[in-house]
């Protein structure tokens, strides 16, 4: 196993100062600087000292260098706001999780896809060489593709693995595998899946991805701010591209406004976030998983008090008068008033008055986060926002209206005027070598349900509109994508897992989907190749370079070169490359921008001077944008993307689905498990928030051992909970917890906060799953994976994405022998098995 880059206890200016002085050797351990025979032809870097201006999904960085290994990370000195995660990349490249050789599962070796699929998970496999494992791979694709078709041969799912426009793990896989034939895709992300399907029918658009009203308009205009279940301060840390992070300036500028009384900013969720804690303002503390019928409410007092703006509703929507008689309760003899709501989401009938009116009384922008459409029913949310915010009819206005996107991708910063860079396609237009029939299956599911395709083929699911009939997997592959932390109910996806005959996993870190794979391929990190990339998201700041800042470690091999190698053995190469190398696909890229930028007025130097002088080109500064704006001031020239054109309050087309669990206006439905006197809060009384982490991007750096050590506690995952509930189980911060439910149990560190509402506990998803015993379903997780515990069930017929955020748990204070967590280094190797290479140094 590789050495750990730092001792614990030792403090990160002590190492700095340190390092510096170290050699490369002592500083990372020889087992990770010996297998020299596997870095490039060229030694440069290996040599190299120096700076590399650098990017990631957490910022831009410059890498200090010394003899070849990497030792400093700086903010680039034109982030402003620089995130403490960016002080965890280096360590993506230097941590005992890596991926270092071509590894087979030891039964799979054995006996192919007859193997014991019930050893997957057990971590045992065998080091290959990488001919041999590619020669797997490739005649495994072909042994399902000639035998079942393309149905049973899974390359569907994808993440957030890197940054990059060439090096893109999923569209390498999509575009190599997809010259060797077509397979079963998928429909949807985890992230948005609800909000994604629901949102064209009512807004026209997906809302989720798009760029929001500049936040200069939003300072200037807005009287009240209302942030529904988004935390911006601590999502927008990380983007898709490169984050600039531009929009924590206008933060900065709400608190002085807050602060002076001049904009009221109030956050309904039963957290006290960061954002809040930032900026400052009120909080309305609803019960989670009941935000709906808090919203009904208010649209209840904005029409039962004649707040609401009929014209708006008349010019720019439709359906208000088939949604009204379900408010007023006249469809179901249930009337939405304040009075109502009080007694399912906890706040006081007053207290919605109120906030309705403080809504209507100005110019008000309501900001919405994801977390509240992964829960069952998560579509109703994000309809009746919209709903709420057609009511008070400033949509389209600057300061008004509503938005889905405002904690992702630099969301609010002014975008520029520069050019766009096209990424490297994952389609070649080269036709497929096997084209087979899906023989009556769906050529795609809902993503979130593939653990329920593999359970249950055959099966047909409804999904918007349309019927899913699932086919009969035998094979799945993922490149830069780990399935076992974005998904849900982890063991029953263990259990499911053992149907599949053939698992393939590229990756640079040993994730739990790499440990539940047949096949492992090292991949080389980011920072170990050459790329390029746009810097800032929406705001579209400038163009970066991503030199490569060390040589690969060990046998990893970039995405590039693995499918290159792969597609060699059908006769794919040259349309996989397009004939070009790397530098010269990077140049294409660069150029492609540089002469859409003269159409802009943007100039850009020629590429050799871009990649070797200056690494980074700035973009002047676009102009102010609002949300909607075309739309408001010319409905009938620039229509949403909706049947009518209109804001769809009722939409005819979803109720002629004829779904139970989504009709034809926003509803209040109740859930399968809900905490503060719903459903199962007799037998698991806390709701269990699984959000986007704070410390990391999903799982990402979970595996970098010192960043993950100033957040873990008693070396777990943190469970936060509130003071009150700690207190009733005897529970302190510091101590290690059992957090449990029926769908399975794990450890972690308590912290105890007055921040989270009674009745709620948070575990961070992306934490590393990290079984007592590997590849056993129900064996508890040492480290802390809530989607042990979160339950794997469609939100609704229409989109049928995750149900994440609706589950309950219990906690107690856990009293026996406590485990080491296993979740962090790689594979048991086995020596003996293959007698090929019987004398080779796995360690």
């Amino acid at each position: 196993m590789a050495t750990q880059v730092l001792n614990k206890g030792v403090t990160r200016r002590r190492f700095l100062s340190g390092m510096i002085a170290a050699s490369a050797a002592s500083v990372v351990g020889t087992s990770l600087l010996a297998p020299r025979k596997a870095m490039a032809a060229t030694d440069t870097k290996a040599t190299f000292t120096g700076e590399v201006l650098s990017g990631s999904h957490w910022g831009a960085f410059r890498a200090k260098v010394v003899n070849g290994v990497w030792v400093d990370t700086v903010p680039f000195e034109k982030d402003k706001h620089p995130t403490t995660m960016i002080n965890g990349v280096r360590e993506v490249v230097y941590n005992p999780a890596r991926v270092k050789y071509p590894m087979v599962r030891i039964d799979w070796l054995k006996h192919g896809f007859k193997s014991d699929t019930a050893q997957r998970g057990d971590n045992r496999f065998v080091r290959v060489p990488w001919s041999q494992a590619l020669d797997f791979f490739y005649h495994e694709m072909e042994r399902v593709q000639n035998n079942y078709g393309p149905s049973a041969l899974y390359a569907g799912h994808t993440g957030w693995q890197s940054v990059g426009k060439l090096h893109n793990a999923g569209t390498m896989m999509k575009r190599g595998i997809g010259l060797h034939g077509t397979t079963l895709g998928k429909m949807g992300d985890y992230s948005t899946g609800a909000a994604q399907v629901i949102l064209p029918y009512v807004a026209g658009a997906m809302e989720v991805y798009e760029q929001q009203t500049s936040w200069p308009l939003v300072l200037e205009h807005s009287d009240t701010i209302v942030i529904w279940g988004s935390d911006p301060i601590k999502n927008l840390q990380v983007g898709w591209l490169v984050p600039d992070h531009s929009p924590y300036a206008y933060y900065d500028q709400l608190a002085e406004k807050v602060k002076k009384g001049e904009i009221k900013v109030i956050f309904v969720d039963p957290v006290v976030t960061d954002t809040q804690k930032t900026v400052g303002g009120e909080q309305v503390r609803v019960n989670p998983q009941t935000d709906v019928p808090l919203m009904l409410a208010i649209a209840h007092t904005l029409y039962s008090e004649n707040l609401y703006n009929k014209e708006f509703l008349a010019d720019y929507t439709t359906g208000f008068d088939k949604f009204l008689p379900y408010l007023l309760g006249k469809t179901d003899g249930v009337e939405k008033t304040p009075e109502w709501a009080e007694k399912i989401c906890g706040v006081k009938a007053d207290e919605i008055r109120a906030l309705a009116r403080q809504m209507a009384s100005g110019r008000t922008q309501i900001i919405g986060g994801w977390c509240l459409q992964r829960m069952q029913h998560g579509e109703q949310y994000a309809w009746m926002l919209v709903v709420v915010a057609a009511m008070l009819g400033q949509i389209g206005l600057p300061g008004g209206g509503f938005g889905f996107g405002w904690h992702y991708n630099d969301a609010g910063s002014i975008t520029s005027n520069g050019p766009l860079m096209s990424g490297f396609s994952g389609v070649t237009g080269v036709p497929p070598i096997h084209n087979g029939s899906y023989n009556g299956y769906s050529t795609f599911i809902p993503v979130a349900r593939f653990v329920d395709c593999i359970k249950h083929p055959g099966t047909t699911i409804k999904y918007n509109g349309q019927k899913v009939k699932f086919p009969v997997m035998k094979m799945a592959i993922f490149s830069g994508n780990n399935p076992f932390h974005h998904h849900q109910d982890r063991n029953n996806m263990i259990e499911a897992w053992q149907k599949l005959e053939t698992v393939v996993s590229i990756d640079h870190q040993w994730t739990a989907t790499c440990r539940f794979a047949d096949i492992v391929l090292p991949a080389t990190t980011t920072y170990e190749r050459n790329d390029i990339e746009q810097y800032g998201n929406h705001s579209n700041a400038g163009i970066i370079a991503l030199p490569k800042i060390v040589e690969p470690m060990y046998e990893s091999k970039d995405d590039f070169e693995i499918f290159r190698e792969l597609c060699r053995r059908y006769d794919r190469e040259e349309a996989f490359t397009g004939g070009k190398t790397q530098m010269e696909l990077i140049e294409e890229i660069y150029n492609g921008a540089r002469l859409q930028g003269r159409g802009l007025g943007v100039r850009m130097s020629n590429f050799k001077k871009f990649w070797e002088t200056e690494g980074f080109i700035e973009f002047p500064e676009g102009q102010e944008w609002v949300r909607h704006e075309s739309f408001r001031k010319e409905p009938d020239l620039e229509p949403l993307g909706t049947a009518s054109g209109l804001i769809e309050i009722y939409c005819k087309t979803i109720a002629d689905m004829g779904y139970d669990d989504c009709q034809g206006h926003p509803m209040w439905f109740e859930k399968t498990e809900r905490s503060h006197g719903g459903p199962r809060s007799d037998m698991y009384p806390l709701n269990m928030q699984s959000t986007h982490p704070k410390h990391r991007l999903h799982s990402q750096l979970c595996s970098s051992t010192e960043h993950r050590a100033t957040y873990a506690v008693a070396d777990r995952e943190p469970v936060y909970i509130n003071t009150q509930d700690a207190a009733a189980r005897g529970i302190k911060s510091g101590d290690i917890v059992r957090v449990f439910n029926d769908r399975g149990q794990v450890l972690a560190g308590a912290v105890v906060t007055d921040d989270y509402m009674a009745g709620v506990c948070r575990i961070h998803e992306g934490a590393w799953y990290s079984p007592l015993e590997g590849g056993k379903a129900g064996t508890i997780c040492t480290y802390g994976d809530p989607n042990v515990l979160t339950q794997d069930i469609g939100s609704s017929k229409l989109a049928q994405a995750t149900s994440a955020a609706s589950a309950l748990v219990q906690i107690e204070k856990y009293t026996g022998p406590v485990p080491a967590v296993t979740g962090f280094n790689g594979p048991t190797e086995v020596t003996d098995i293959n007698p090929l290479f019987p004398a080779m140094d796995l360690a």
